[in-house]
């Protein structure tokens, strides 16, 4: 399990499984909050991304300084960034920075509408 830091869950939950694709693992709810996570549709039994609210200053301020220096709070792998940037326009999704060689990776950059910038990557077929 790893977490990022949303400052709305119903709005991290619509953009993790609306735009990225995600599905929902667990939703519980946990006082004000939810216990809640969203894994890839294919790895079910994978990591699990927590969408952890923000409540704590130290997190607020974290996420918030990650984003404004253009620092992604979290990475994720994908086969084809080209068709991915695709879909991605086509559900709307706010493209920081379109796909980029970097070196042996190509990257992109989104922005998760909670406070968070992703970061999506291509390994080349070495």
């Amino acid at each position: 399990m790893t977490s990022v830091h949303v400052d709305d869950q119903e709005r991290a939950l619509s953009f993790y499984t609306d735009v990225l694709g995600f599905v929902v693992k667990y939703d519980v709810p946990a006082g004000e909050f939810r216990w809640l996570t969203v894994v890839d549709p294919g790895d079910p039994e994978g990591t699990q991304l927590l969408l952890e609210p923000d409540q704590h200053p130290a997190a607020r301020a974290y996420a918030s300084a990650l984003h404004a220096d253009g620092i992604p709070a979290a990475q994720f792998e994908v086969d084809d960034i080209d068709h991915v940037h695709t879909e991605l326009l086509e559900r709307g999704a706010r493209i920081v920075q379109p796909p980029t060689e970097m070196g042996p990776v190509w990257t992109m950059i989104i922005d998760d509408t909670c406070g968070n910038l992703i970061q999506l990557a291509t390994t080349p077929e070495m």
